[in-house]
């Protein structure tokens, strides 16, 4: 699986053409636990904070292969299977950048079922990569963690599809 860098990806290429306009966002982010219960957070490069294996999609790809690509450029871990969880839509969704890029997302939400690999701990999109009780997760953290653990722990309870 190659990496692809933000220049040559769609969104990147997309970005350079609208300029500062509104984008839609569709990708993936994944939820990885492992025989414990404890959640796998990557220490992202580009910002510091402590998120879910995430990403936008790629032409030609479809949503679960986004998730499987994402997870093992910022991870190194091999997806096998995965659930489908959550979908994260709308106005209440757009959100500005760092490098001020505004971007409305589709965003949807995996259970990581079954992966396996060993755990890098640096990638070119990462400084670090851990797993955590869920219960004692690190800072900065991403204000997505929150949310998606309580959809996840929603949908394993009810069985339904979060829809948002």
């Amino acid at each position: 699986m190659a990496t692809i860098g933000w220049a040559e990806s769609y969104l990147g290429q997309l970005r350079a053409l609208a300029g500062d306009r509104i984008l839609m966002f569709t990708g993936s982010r994944g939820v990885l636990r492992d025989g414990d219960g404890r959640v796998l957070l990557i220490e992202r490069s580009d910002n510091g904070y402590w998120a879910m294996p995430a990403g936008a999609m790629e032409l030609g790809e479809s949503i679960t292969e986004c998730v499987t690509r994402e997870v093992w450029e910022e991870t190194g871990l091999r997806v096998r299977t995965v659930t489908p969880f959550a979908l994260y839509t709308g106005g209440d969704y757009t959100f500005t950048n760092m490098y001020g890029d505004t971007y409305q997302l589709f965003v949807t939400a995996f259970r990581i079922d079954a992966w396996d690999g060993e755990l890098a701990r640096q990638t070119t999109e990462t400084t670090d990569a851990r797993f955590f009780p869920p219960d004692a997760l690190p800072s900065p953290l991403s204000p997505t963690v929150a949310e998606t653990l309580a959809d996840l722990d929603a949908f394993e309870r009810t069985g339904r599809l979060i829809l948002k």
